[in-house]
């Protein structure tokens, strides 16, 4: 039996070892691509003008809006020193933004020295043509646009309202935290069950806190309807008269 314990029980430990090393490698991948997408828009905006990809902060936004802490806590070799997104670039013919980030995974076990895995994120991006210009003459006919689940319409796609502002924070500064309008931040019903996680996604204007960078709470989806297809919603307090 003694001899049983000493081969099972760190055979068991192992394994429960490389199940939680699994699940962080899945959640750090999944927050980088996701990171990267949402970068990648906004950098596609720049580029629209001076088809020139910065490199530096693609990469500083991917950081950014997974967490700093996040990253130099999680299993990526070398924190945010780890990530590299030198192969990207925007094709000067098309203006499509091609969009290659890559990152070492530390390993779970020590073997032959300190190893690392590559891990590497590929995806393309059109080129952006600006917004349309949906005005018509008709006051009735007026484009505003809404959210899914949003109780207001607006009048100002960019309103900050519409526009997320992604920030991630250690949880022991949650209490001080505020959002735009001054309000505290809330444990969102989506994403967080029990006790909340060492950091949280928070946004400038909303009222949650999150666990995930994945939680449909810090998705939007908006849609450009007729002003007479938003009854019952009443106007944005910051974009409409």
């Amino acid at each position: 039996m003694t001899i049983e314990a000493a081969v099972g029980i760190p055979m068991f430990l192992f394994a429960a070892l490389f199940l939680i090393w699994l699940i962080e490698l899945q959640s750090i991948k999944i927050s980088i691509l996701n990171a990267a997408q949402n970068a990648a828009k906004s950098a596609a905006e720049t580029t629209s003008v001076v088809p020139v990809l910065n490199n530096i902060k693609l990469k500083s936004d991917i950081v950014k809006l997974i967490g700093e802490e996040r990253v130099e806590r999680s299993i990526l070799d070398g924190g945010s020193s780890a990530i590299s997104c030198i192969k990207s670039y925007v094709s000067p013919y098309s203006g499509e933004m091609n969009v290659t980030v890559e990152y070492k995974i530390k390993m779970p076990v020590p073997v032959l020295g300190r190893m690392s895995a590559k891990m590497k994120e590929q995806f393309r991006i059109s080129a952006w043509t600006g917004y349309e210009d949906r005005g018509v003459d008709s006051e009735d006919e007026e484009i505003v646009y809404i959210t899914d689940r949003g109780a207001v319409y607006h009048e100002d796609y960019h309103c900050s309202y519409l526009q997320l502002s992604i920030s991630f924070i250690p949880y022991t500064e949650l209490d001080a935290a505020r959002n735009g309008d001054g309000g505290k931040y809330y444990r969102c019903e989506r994403c967080v069950f029990g006790e909340a996680m060492t950091g949280v996604y928070i946004t400038g204007y909303g009222s949650r806190y999150h666990n995930s960078l994945n939680c449909s709470g810090l998705k939007r989806t908006i849609r450009a309807v007729k002003r007479t297809e938003a009854a019952g919603r009443r106007g944005c307090s910051k974009c409409t008269e």
